[in-house]
């Protein structure tokens, strides 16, 4: 026996039955792209034929079959119908993300058209996986969904639970480093920039089913960098919250939050050390 062979014997000797039950991530990736080129057939180029749409969605269907195979025994329907669900929903889904697009084409003078926005911008790629997974999501479909959003998160820098319930027309912009929680709530008309994180106080097991993250009513805009933190934290309407705030604690409608920084200007100052200046 080669010296392979025996570390293929432990290996098989410590693995659990249930590692062989897990959803391919591969087959969610695939079914992310897919259910993209579904939607938009712009993004891979596909002409606009109804047959040749008609048979995008039956692959669509046939990829999510495969990946809930391996949780049949788990789903709270028979497998048929979590997919016709699925597919059902995919005419509102696709009106919801040409809400988000124009969004994006409105207030983001760098965006051209919504074709550029569609095929090009990271933050409506990590929303459409965010839309198609809380479906999934909400039909209790286990870890799927968690699957598609980290496989949003590896191409996008952008977190987004499936769990979080977010309004119409969201833009993110730039993108990178948003995190959005779970229990978080997004309402209609929010703009937020790279690096917000919506998050919990606290991270304890025992809050996994209560509300850990915050709540942003209509209309607001919250800066880069930004964190917000408790379930208790809300955002009233028509607010901005500038870059780099710290908040866990509500905001009143139309308020404008924002950090202050502190300028000292030095009376005595070696102009040859200036590049070796400390903090």
């Amino acid at each position: 026996m080669s010296y392979l062979s025996k570390v293929m014997e432990e290996l098989q000797a410590s693995r659990k039955n249930s590692e062989f039950d897990m959803p391919s991530r591969d087959l969610a990736q695939q079914f992310v792209e897919e259910a993209m080129n579904s939607l938009f057939p712009i993004n891979a180029r596909r002409s606009n034929s109804s047959c040749e749409q008609e048979a995008l969605l039956y692959q669509l269907e046939s990829i999510l079959k495969l990946l809930l195979l391996p949780v049949k025994n788990e789903l709270e329907a028979p497998l048929e119908k979590i997919t016709h669900d699925f597919m059902k929903t995919l005419p509102k889904v696709y009106r919801d993300l040409l809400l988000d697009a124009e969004a994006i084409q409105k207030f983001d003078p760098a965006a051209s058209s919504l074709g550029e926005v569609i095929i090009a911008y990271p933050g409506f790629f990590a929303i459409l996986v965010y839309r198609i997974s809380n479906i999934l999501y909400h039909l209790n479909v286990p870890l799927i969904p968690r699957l598609m959003s980290e496989y949003a998160h590896t191409k996008t820098g952008i977190d987004i639970h499936p769990g979080a319930t977010i309004g119409e027309s969201f833009f993110i912009d730039h993108g990178t480093g948003v995190v959005i929680g779970e229990s978080a709530i997004i309402k209609n008309n929010v703009k937020i920039y790279q690096g917000v994180t919506l998050g919990a106080l606290q991270v304890k097991k025992s809050m996994a089913k209560k509300k850990r993250h915050p709540t942003v009513e209509d209309n607001v805009i919250i800066y880069s960098n930004t964190t917000i933190l408790g379930g208790e934290t809300v955002i009233g309407r028509n607010s901005i919250i500038g870059g780099n705030v710290w908040l866990t604690s509500s905001v009143e409608s139309n308020s404008i939050v924002y950090h202050k920084h502190e300028t000292k200007v030095r009376t005595k100052l070696d102009e040859s050390k200036i590049i070796n200046f400390q903090i």
